[in-house]
């Protein structure tokens, strides 16, 4: 989380250290709330709000141009995501090259390796289950990226680590922010290392897309 450390991480030329490091309290403090919204769901209200984005996922990423042979990232679901782990299954079945985010190195790009229900994981960063590196290593035509808040521009709050937004400075997928209808944010005070995703998806169907999308 080196850019919580040191808000200046992600661009040590373009940013007011002040204005940055303001912005990083009032977005630990965000994480926090948001995060305490979801764990209010429930395991009952979390499986539902899942189970409502999985139903529209489908059509949305069909929608899109997600068709056999191309690849998608998911994610293995922490501190109560959205669960789209069934869908991942429903889309290796359908013949959708399935891939998983790896950290392998801290504080640079995600890797992306492939995964099916099959695939043995191994405990990676923050401890989340990961393909190994025996696993093939694949570049994503759509990338699932889950949110802790999210903006109608398409911005996304997520844990901090920063490690969506360096991938997606050198990836050019289709990017669908997975998140709570609840946890939508006027703003996340948007820092130069910011890349929004391409639309939101809630358990009401597509929140926001990007304008020029």
């Amino acid at each position: 989380m080196a850019a919580e450390v040191d808000p200046l991480f992600f661009d040590p030329l373009g940013v007011d250290p002040g204005q940055a490091r303001d912005v990083a309290r009032w977005r630990r403090a965000e994480r926090v709330r948001l995060a305490g919204l979801r764990e209010g769901l429930g395991k009952a209200g979390r499986a539902q709000v899942s189970d409502r984005i999985a139903g529209h996922l489908g059509r949305v990423l069909a929608t899109r141009g997600l068709r056999r042979g191309c690849v998608l990232s998911g994610y293995w679901p922490i501190k109560g995501e959205p669960d789209l782990r069934p869908t991942l299954t429903d889309l290796h079945c359908a013949g959708v090259t399935v891939a998983l985010p790896v950290v392998e190195t801290r504080a640079a790009p995600l890797v992306f390796r492939s995964w099916t229900p099959e695939t043995k994981l191994v405990r990676g960063d923050w401890k989340i289950p990961v393909p190994s590196p025996a696993a093939d290593r694949l570049v994503p035509d759509f990338v699932l990226a889950p949110c802790l808040g999210w903006t109608d521009d398409c911005y996304r709050l997520g844990w901090g680590g920063g490690y969506f937004d360096r991938t997606l400075a050198g990836l050019t997928p289709r990017t669908i922010g997975i998140a709570l209808s609840a946890a939508r944010l006027p703003t996340i005070f948007p820092q130069p290392h910011d890349i929004p995703l391409d639309l939101i998806l809630t358990e009401d169907g597509v929140a926001t897309t990007r304008p020029h999308k």
